[in-house]
């Protein structure tokens, strides 16, 4: 029998043993925690904001609802949610503690306070019983999960009958073109930005490079139905530099 040991994956365009590559991944956020609400906003030229909003847009949230959100880090998506929904409740889900920590800090933490848990977990092996959730959402945090299909299942495992999962990623540009300069933007420009603003060149050079990793907006549907999920659908943002996923447990 394989171990984790035994099998690989990749971290950035790096080949790992799968067992490596959560705590190279805990590694990296733990090293930009402190600026990681800043470099969104900067690589992005604060676009982020509006992929989130349009992710809220396309989920509706309602009354009442429990959302799961995993890999949250900071809270945005988790904030975004119990914002347009009232008596919801929301818990946030990282493997990151200091991620967490930095979220806590936030404004919005302290407003919300009695509606929102944050809890250290791993995507695939979640600290939650079945059917728990009516939402599951996660924002540019499955490209970094070891086995992309554990995550999906254990995100179709807490959902209740009829819950919603929905995934914020980095995507690929359907224009061979604009995804060069796309790239050539990303390479160029991104490490050197969290040199300057983090004083780690390394985490965003394999942040840019999971980008590169992570499967197509078919790829990664075709893995969404494989976990069970029916109605699936996807929206490119910014001409496919991220795509929207959404599914449904029926």
């Amino acid at each position: 029998m394989s171990s984790d040991t035994d099998n690989t994956t990749h971290f950035g365009f790096q080949t790992v043993a799968e067992g490596e590559k959560a705590g190279l991944v805990h590694g990296v956020f733990s090293r930009v925690a402190s600026k990681y609400d800043v470099m969104n906003d900067l690589m992005s030229g604060g676009i982020h904001r509006l992929w989130k909003d349009a992710m809220m847009d396309w989920l509706a949230p309602r009354p009442g609802q429990r959302l799961l959100d995993v890999a949250g880090g900071t809270g945005d998506v988790a904030f975004r949610f119990l914002k347009r929904a009232p008596g919801a409740m929301a818990t946030v889900c990282d493997m990151t503690e200091p991620m967490l920590i930095e979220g806590r800090k936030r404004a919005e933490a302290d407003r919300l306070a009695d509606r929102l848990d944050w809890v250290v977990g791993d995507a695939m092996a979640l600290p939650f019983a079945d059917g728990s959730f009516d939402v599951y959402t996660i924002s540019f945090g499955i490209r970094n999960v070891t086995r992309i299909a554990d995550a999906l299942a254990e995100a179709y495992r807490v959902l209740r009958p009829g819950g919603r999962l929905m995934v914020l990623e980095f995507s690929r540009i359907p224009n061979d073109l604009l995804q060069k300069a796309y790239d050539l933007y990303s390479f160029n420009v991104i490490p050197v930005m969290g040199q300057v603003v983090t004083g780690d060149r390394d985490s965003y050079q394999y942040l840019v490079e999971s980008i590169r990793k992570f499967p197509d907006q078919e790829s990664f549907a075709t893995m969404i139905r494989q976990a069970g999920f029916a109605q699936v659908k996807y929206r490119n943002m910014t001409m496919g530099i991220a795509a929207l996923h959404s599914g449904w447990k029926v």
